[in-house]
């Protein structure tokens, strides 16, 4: 993974550095979202260090401790995760706009990379982007029967992984939080090690 990445040069003028994936490179999970958050661009970390929980919203880290896969005693910079694997559709930020098709373009090398690397059993596209993403590459389904507000909390089959779509944890209501978290439990107690190559939906 190329820590002094180029390929996007508006985004080299903007970003601390560049994130990579974190976590358990043995996991079964792998999360997904579109772009590092302001925490993550100033530590290296995807998705859950040092989140402020002040506006009463929640996170992923908050989720992943609940579902026993992240040390709650962990630091903040560098948590302790457990068959997890957090990573993003692009490794730089631009504070004041989303990722372009071009720059999630420039990044999906190693986006695919790592989904080699990791080969995971579960793929957590977090957002209405990294669904999109995911299932165009990753699913038989279209992509236009894709919405991430009906398959938030579902189990959708892929191309040897299963999909279990996610709202951004800050965009959820308690409910879909629950939910989600009560999908997800019921998905690591079952076998799911056994559902891959299954190309159905």
């Amino acid at each position: 993974m190329d820590e002094e990445c180029r390929n996007c040069p508006a985004l080299c003028e903007t970003r601390t550095q560049v994130v990579h994936g974190y976590g358990d490179v043995g996991a079964d999970f792998l999360f997904v979202g579109e772009r590092p958050t302001p925490r993550a661009d100033e530590v290296g970390i995807p998705f859950l260090v040092g989140e402020d929980e002040s506006d009463g919203g929640t996170s992923l880290r908050r989720m992943l401790e609940r579902l026993g896969l992240c040390d709650a005693t962990s630091l903040a910079d560098r948590p302790e995760l457990e068959n997890v694997y957090l990573t993003n559709l692009t490794r730089c930020r631009d504070p004041d706009r989303k990722p372009t098709d071009e720059e999630i373009g420039n990044c999906e090398p190693y986006l695919n990379a790592e989904i080699r690397m990791i080969n995971p059993e579960i793929i957590v596209p977090v957002g209405e982007r990294a669904l999109s993403e995911i299932g165009v590459e990753y699913t038989t389904t279209p992509v236009e029967e894709l919405s991430l507000d009906s398959d938030h909390a579902t189990t959708i089959r892929g191309r040897g992984f299963e999909l279990v779509p996610m709202i951004e944890p800050r965009e959820q209501t308690d409910e879909q939080t629950q939910a989600w978290l009560e999908h997800f439990v019921e998905l690591m107690a079952s076998d799911y090690r056994q559902t891959k190559g299954r190309q159905e939906r």
